[in-house]
């Protein structure tokens, strides 16, 4: 298949992409780029959710992750139930009621304008933070698809025409839009992963019936982790999954933003059930995937495990013959250019590009949508339309310049360890959203606004600490606890602020 016809394949998808936002973005009113109007199809909107779910990351390091830690993701995933349940159960119907477009807006009637803009402030540093990380890392990768095709471009060049489409199918319909494009990404994304799986299994010869005893009698089929000590642990997983997808999904502007734009409280309840199921079946997916990849690359001998190595695995370069060490985000993406034909490069880089920007599009809407409602208080102030559309329009594009600005960042640092530990720190600030809906919907203390951000602030300091001595002083690894574990800090800050009384601040 030749760099031609990829290329083609690449601009038609982003013709379908632009012709849904010309479809959606007829009126570009406030109604309809923070709301969507309230009219989107329910179904719609918990299939396109898994695109923004899974993101482009997930489309290539859940596959890789199997050869480390088998199908103990799963444990996470039930987590994910949980804080699903809670979602649905809790904060759809707080936020149907308050009529909330950001759902920061909770915060202020129940504290006060510091503590509003203070979780407001913590989602808009990890949303850009953690968006530019998924984008970098997509980038690398489709850079190296765009060598393979014999394209080769400067880093910023595929990074600056990537933002720059999302900025302008996004610019009128806003999450009108945003809705149904992440719907077309979806499918993209999990067309990809099947067509991936029927291919190896066509090439290895195999059904699902050999695939399910091939993976049964492998070292990949490993679920359940019973070592306290361990990273993985089922307990630590299920804890921190239900908190993850708590946080993360409940208390996320990016995510909640498209559970809003259901026509009811109920529809949108309806929505996030059926997300579940559908979420389920997409990680086992992609961990069947996984599996299929290690084992086509052990069966045809082109593929080694070197554990405990930076690089994990080592996979056979066929142009030259020689073994390269590879991270396992890289199992995917090189099996498919390399060994698994020309019709499997193609699902592949429209698999990527689609997980990539089902979750750019939906963050940069989102971004823009919290810092017009929260900060610049479109709700509040009384502007003509036209100066509204003015301000939101440059509001996204500054937006879409921080977000390109800071992946530039990241190619500079040119250092993994060091953007995963930025990556990891931008994680830690969901921590004090967590402690904040905690401590506003689990009791009525008045807390003193002022010291609110303080609080925030110091939270995440001391988790990090705990993250990185607890395991020198006891050997026992914090993991994916530390979310948890710094919702509960800012808890007790907030605890400390704070007086009996009726809801609201001292």
């Amino acid at each position: 298949m030749n760099s031609a016809f990829i290329v083609l394949a690449i601009v038609l998808y982003f013709g379908l992409l632009y012709g849904i936002s010309r479809l959606t973005g007829r009126t570009s009113d406030d109604a309809a780029f923070f709301r969507g109007n309230r009219s989107s199809p329910w179904f719609v909107v918990a299939f396109g959710m898994i695109g923004a779910s899974l993101s482009g990351v997930t489309f290539v390091s859940v596959p890789g992750w199997v050869g480390t830690s088998q199908f103990s993701y799963l444990q996470m995933v039930l987590g994910y139930l949980l804080g699903y349940g809670v979602i649905a159960r809790v904060l759809i119907p707080l936020y149907y009621r308050q009529n909330l477009t950001s759902i920061y807006g909770y915060l202020g009637t129940r504290f006060g304008q510091r503590s509003y803009q203070t979780g407001a402030g913590f989602f808009l540093l990890s949303r850009v933070v953690g968006a530019s990380f998924r984008l970098f890392l997509v980038s690398l990768v489709f850079r190296i698809v765009l060598e393979r095709i014999g394209l080769r471009l400067p880093f910023f060049v595929p990074v600056a025409i990537s933002i720059a489409l999302i900025y302008s199918y996004t610019r009128r319909g806003g999450i009108k839009t945003v809705v149904w494009t992440d719907t077309l990404q979806t499918a993209c994304l999990l067309i990809a992963a099947i067509l991936t799986v029927v291919s190896i299994m066509g090439k290895l010869d195999l059904n699902l019936n050999d695939v399910w005893s091939a993976w049964r009698e492998s070292a990949y089929s490993r679920i359940w982790v019973g070592d306290w000590s361990a990273e993985n642990h089922f307990l630590k997983h299920l804890i921190s999954g239900a908190v993850i997808a708590l946080v993360m999904t409940g208390l996320d502007q990016d995510m909640m933003q498209k559970n809003l734009t259901c026509r009811s409280a109920a529809e949108s309840q309806k929505n996030v059930y059926w997300f579940c199921v559908i979420l389920v079946g997409a990680n086992i997916l992609f961990l069947g995937l996984g599996f299929l990849l290690y084992h086509y690359g052990e069966v045809q001998a082109v593929l080694r495990l070197t554990p405990g190595a930076p690089q994990p695995i080592e996979i056979l370069d066929p142009s030259t013959g020689v073994w390269r060490a590879r991270g396992s985000d890289e199992l995917y993406p090189v099996l498919a250019m390399d060994y698994l034909g020309p019709g499997v490069m193609l699902v592949f880089t429209l698999g990527l590009i689609a997980a990539a920007y089902s979750s750019a599009d939906s963050a940069l809407t989102a971004l823009t949508t919290s810092f017009c409602i929260d900060f610049l208080k479109f709700e509040e102030r009384s502007r003509d339309a036209v100066e509204r559309e003015r301000i939101r329009k440059r509001v996204q594009a500054g937006f879409a310049v921080l977000l390109f600005l800071t992946i530039l960042l990241f190619e500079q640092i040119n250092n993994q360890a060091v953007i995963s530990a930025i990556f990891k720190v931008a994680g830690f600030t969901y921590g004090p959203l967590l402690g904040l809906y905690a401590f506003g919907l689990m009791g009525s203390r008045r807390v003193a606004d002022r010291w609110v951000p303080l609080v925030c602030l110091m939270a995440p300091i001391l988790t990090y600490l705990i993250d990185v001595f607890v395991p020198i002083w006891t050997g026992v690894r914090v993991g994916f606890l530390v979310l948890p574990i710094n919702g509960a800090l800012t808890y007790l800050g907030l605890w400390g602020i704070s007086r009996p009384g009726n809801q609201g601040s001292v």
